[in-house]
């Protein structure tokens, strides 16, 4: 059986491809879910896709997933700096995960700066853009196949 990776993205992801372009680039969600899952798939591996703006529907979707995935993509979007739900969740599960972010919070809003996730995370990448999401799969895939 291959592995499984979870690729979850949070509140207003949805909007990619047409919120903030120049902030977030023009690539929509379905772009990137396609890259992701073609480079897993290559790698012999799958991945689920899963996106709300529902802080409750990932935290279901980290309970009934988390436990049978072998490694996570979590940009939780604006929950990663206010969920300590979305936390406990992962941590719950023992869910090995990469934090991602398209942009650099760490240039924009006070607020941005602080991550619930960061110190459950394996790594952090921010501000790489949508090729964030394929550095953080191309980490994955190498960790799989030591």
């Amino acid at each position: 059986m291959s592995a499984k990776i979870l690729l979850i993205n949070g509140p207003n992801l949805n909007l990619l491809g047409t919120r903030e372009p120049e902030l977030y680039g023009g690539a929509s969600l379905a772009d990137i879910e396609e890259q992701v899952k073609a480079y897993f798939e290559e790698s012999g591996m799958t991945c689920l896709c899963f996106q709300s703006n529902h802080e409750g529907a990932i935290i279901d979707f980290i309970q009934a997933e988390g436990p049978s995935a072998e490694h996570a993509i979590i940009n939780a979007g604006a929950l990663t700096h206010t969920s300590i739900g979305l936390r406990d969740a992962i941590s719950g599960v023992r869910l090995r995960f990469i934090e991602l972010h398209i942009s650099n919070v760490y240039a924009r809003e006070p607020f941005r700066h602080h991550s619930y996730l960061s110190d459950v995370a394996e790594g952090v990448i921010a501000g790489l853009g949508p090729q964030g999401y394929l550095t953080a799969a191309a980490h994955i895939a190498a960790l799989i196949g030591e």
